[in-house]
């Protein structure tokens, strides 16, 4: 067996999880929150051109590998990836790093890790997670899935239909490891460029459907659903947003929490107590994101009238709050 001492460490999120744990694998303490943060991974996408099975996509964070390449600049190392055409170059190349030593971070599919419980076993490419050692007699991988308590084992065949699944935001074999060790930032001004950022992605994309503007257009979407003349249709869409939300990684309040953690630890590493005010304020619409999935799982369990009218009155408010948020947030940015 080959195994290099790695320590798991369960997380909230798979990418923030995986970045944060390889960073500390390599020295440098650093927390989930402040890898999802100093990234700038937080925002909102309603994407109607892309499908997940069939239906829209949904995001309430950036594209995949943002927190890989976000990471990099401010902690001055660097991560290379590889991708593969053939999966036995992918299998050969990963027992290479393993075998030397290496932690390496997979993107994988969830459908394909028999681990998983089966209720998340569904076709979503864009998981992450750590091989850091393998069983050469069985060919088992040692798994470090940051979503999980414990760390577990994968037979190679799984492993490989699991980095290799076809599909929207098929991984195509990825993996990605250090090439030399992170090194810690300049807090003062990595934070307020991080901040500066996620402010922009959220209030200034020229794009309809990305930040803000992204709650409101899913909001208009959800003012078309023909609730009278096809509720089974209704529901299917509302449950979609609501798994998008609640279910993938750590949705829609999952990841403002995450981000209000973020912005805790930055007021204290930078001495600006109002970045740990703004935190408590996002913990409030994190709340109100998921008062929203309860109302909308109410509905598509008849237990309240189906009222997609009603649910689109609650995502315009809370564009406005978020509005209102990156606003104040981009302002204690320049202040920094």
């Amino acid at each position: 067996m080959t195994a290099t001492h790695f320590v798991h460490q369960q997380a909230s999120h798979c990418e923030s999880g995986v970045m944060s744990a390889i960073v500390r694998h390599c020295g440098l303490p650093l927390s989930e929150p402040m890898a999802f943060g100093l990234s700038s991974a937080l925002t909102f996408a309603f994407l109607p051109f892309f499908k997940l099975s069939g239906l829209p996509l949904v995001s309430y964070r950036m594209p995949p590998r943002t927190i890989i390449r976000g990471l990099q600049k401010p902690l001055r190392f660097s991560m290379r990836t590889e991708t593969f055409r053939r999966p036995e170059d992918g299998a050969r190349r990963l027992n290479e790093l393993l075998d030397a030593g290496q932690v390496v971070g997979l993107q994988v599919s969830v459908f394909w890790l028999p681990f998983m419980p089966p209720d998340f076993r569904f076709h979503f490419n864009a998981h992450n997670l750590i091989a850091y050692g393998r069983d050469k007699a069985d060919g088992d991988y040692l798994l470090s899935d940051p979503v999980l308590e414990e760390p577990v084992r994968c037979a190679s065949a799984d492993l490989t239909k699991a980095r290799f699944a076809r599909g929207l935001l098929a991984p195509k074999g990825l993996l990605y490891y250090p090439a030399n060790a992170p090194q810690e930032p300049a807090w003062e001004r990595a934070i307020p460029v991080a901040l500066k950022k996620t402010a922009r992605n959220m209030l200034h994309t020229p794009l309809p459907f990305i930040g803000v503007k992204g709650i409101v257009r899913i909001a208009r979407a959800f003012e078309r659903l023909p609730a009278a003349t096809d509720p089974q249709a209704t529901k299917l869409f509302i449950g979609h947003l609501v798994r998008m939300q609640e279910e993938i990684g750590t949705g829609g309040g999952g990841f403002r929490f995450m981000y209000a953690a973020f912005l805790e630890e930055a007021a204290t590493l930078i001495d600006r107590p109002a970045l740990a005010e703004l935190g408590a304020q996002l913990v409030e619409i994190g709340d109100l994101w998921r008062e929203f999935a309860l109302a909308a799982a109410r509905m598509i369990r008849d237990r309240d009238p189906l009222d997609p009218a009603h649910l689109a009155a609650l995502l315009r408010a809370q564009a406005a709050r978020e509005k209102t948020f990156f606003t104040s947030l981009n302002k204690a940015a320049r202040l920094s």
